[in-house]
């Protein structure tokens, strides 16, 4: 690329963003020509729009939005916990019965990076130290797998889940990477899809492009949100309507917990004719720090603990239950044509967020910094701002401990940390061979609990070490006619012989139920 530094010389000052030429002489060739592209690619018009409408709209959000919501009407809401048997294994088999037609996807939402975990790769590559050693890419593309599985057995017609994994410039080479050299976890490669997110640049405070380097701009991916103009920039939507997809299901890779492409929650969007759709749990409490699905001004939105009193936050109905319960997981249905909808028509609506954080920089004398303390401010779109634009939308409750652990934090940390996602899923595990007539016992003989107990974060959080393969089981089907009657001692990965995948072992012989001696008795 030819370099008009001229121009730029004239034009920053236009915008305030002069100083991004400051370390200009100090370059050396290839520098200069990395800094002069950076600069290039930059619309100074939009940064500087964004900025102010986001940073305005930032102080805006500080006034508090109880007067303005309203909760949802019952006929909008299914809960799990409140549907019968047979209600959900009608949707289950809609559902099976579109996944076997290759009308359903899962959508990846993988551009975050693992920096609060503490690591510097993609958090989809993380392993929480499960019996398998199963990252949460493994475990994600084990379910896939088992849930085509699944659909073909009631169908007799093999329909493939095509997964599609939105990574940034951060995640994308590592993330391609790692499925390769696992070889797709058994999967087809021509089914797993991934595309880059856009980055924005990271401005201080008072509105500056921060420097990453000396000639390097800070930037960022423009968050979950910038799911729409990722598609549309990378024919996304048109691969889906190649394939003949019609629907898909939207997630955020940390929830080890997440059922991708629900069978039963993709049955209950499609019944209804949703064009939206969102799963959620019951607020754990009512000031939990988690964002809640209402509508606001008439229209279907989050809104996040922060835009709310504490009043209306425990607000509660007649039946006791809280007022505004829904609390969001990021865990969406979307059919293919209400998405392409919102990027012809509505995409240009949705408004960045501001996050303030932590961004290294480049002082004024060329030393690079990695503040203490929030210095800058990202710009971010948020996946769920759509639901306004939807026309039938749906919410379906489901319980937080079979559908709903984060890893976002180190070990350290109080909540949603490793510690507390092997838990969670070891649980789940647990419960399901409870269900399906297993039982534990320890190496004495004496029978576990069937609620076990429960440490301290900063060691073991589950007294009973239980793993399943997603090979084995999607969600506790198929257990009982190899558990029932059997009992176990703590610490079995109960797995399947498979193709050879890394991380897949056998399934372990149970223990006999054993007869007592005379002497015992």
């Amino acid at each position: 690329m030819d370099m008009d530094v001229t121009l730029l010389r004239n034009t920053l000052p236009e915008f305030g963003q002069e100083h991004l030429l400051d370390f200009w002489d100090d370059l050396s060739d290839e520098q200069r020509q990395a800094l002069y592209t950076d600069l290039a690619s930059l619309d100074l018009e939009d940064i500087t729009r964004v900025f102010q409408n986001s940073m305005k709209s930032s102080e805006n959000s500080q006034t508090k939005k109880d007067d303005r919501l309203e909760p949802f009407p019952e006929d909008m809401i299914a809960a799990v916990a409140c549907t019968s048997d047979e209600q959900l294994d009608e949707w289950r088999s809609i559902g099976l019965e579109l996944i076997s037609e290759g009308k359903v996807a899962v959508l990846l939402l993988a551009g975050g990076q693992g920096t609060r975990l503490g690591v510097d790769y993609p958090k989809g590559m993380y392993s929480v130290d499960l019996p398998s050693g199963k990252t949460l890419y493994q475990l994600q593309a084990e379910r896939i797998r088992k849930l085509e599985m699944l659909a073909e057995n009631e169908t007799e017609k093999r329909g493939k889940i095509v997964w599609y994994i939105m990574t940034s410039e951060h995640t994308g080479e590592k993330t391609e990477e790692f499925f390769s050299d696992h070889g797709y976890f058994g999967l087809n490669p021509k089914d797993v899809v991934t595309f880059e997110q856009g980055m924005r640049p990271c401005m201080t405070f008072d509105g500056k492009v921060i420097l990453d380097e000396k000639w390097k701009i800070a930037r960022a991916p423009d968050g979950n949100g910038g799911l729409y103009q990722a598609v549309a920039a990378n024919g996304i939507v048109d691969d889906m309507k190649r394939r003949g997809i019609e629907c898909m299901h939207i997630y955020c890779v940390d929830n080890i917990l997440v059922k991708m492409a629900d069978p039963v929650f993709i049955g209950y969007c499609h019944s209804k004719q949703a064009d939206c759709g969102a799963k959620v749990v019951q607020k754990a409490f009512p000031t939990e720090a988690v964002g809640i699905v209402c509508k606001c001004d008439g229209k279907y939105q989050v809104v996040e603990y922060s835009e709310i009193t504490i009043e209306t936050a425990q607000k509660r109905n007649l039946d006791g239950r809280l007022t505004f319960n829904a609390g969001n997981i990021c865990n969406h249905y979307l059919t293919v044509e209400f998405m392409e909808s919102v990027i012809r028509e509505n995409e240009s609506k949705l408004k960045y967020h501001v996050a303030k954080k932590k961004i290294p920089y480049v002082d004024k004398s060329g030393k690079r910094i990695s503040p203490d303390k929030p210095n800058g401010v990202k710009f971010e779109k948020f996946v769920f701002d759509v639901f306004e634009f939807a026309s039938n939308f749906k919410l379906f409750e489901v319980l937080r401990e079979d559908e709903f652990s984060p890893l976002k934090n180190g070990i350290t940390a109080e909540k949603d940390t490793p510690t507390t996602a092997r838990s969670a899923l070891m649980s789940l595990h647990y419960r399901y061979i409870l269900q399906a007539g297993g039982s534990f016992r320890d190496s004495g003989g004496q029978v576990l609990p069937l609620i076990p107990l429960r440490r301290s974060n900063s060691q073991s959080s589950f007294e009973v070490e239980c793993e399943i393969s997603p090979l084995l089981s999607y969600a506790g089907e198929g257990l009982a006619k190899i558990v029932r009657g059997n009992w176990y001692e703590p610490g079995h990965h109960f797995d399947v012989l498979v193709s050879p995948v890394k991380g897949n072992g056998h399934l372990p012989q149970p223990q006999k139920k054993k007869r007592k001696t005379d002497e015992q008795k």
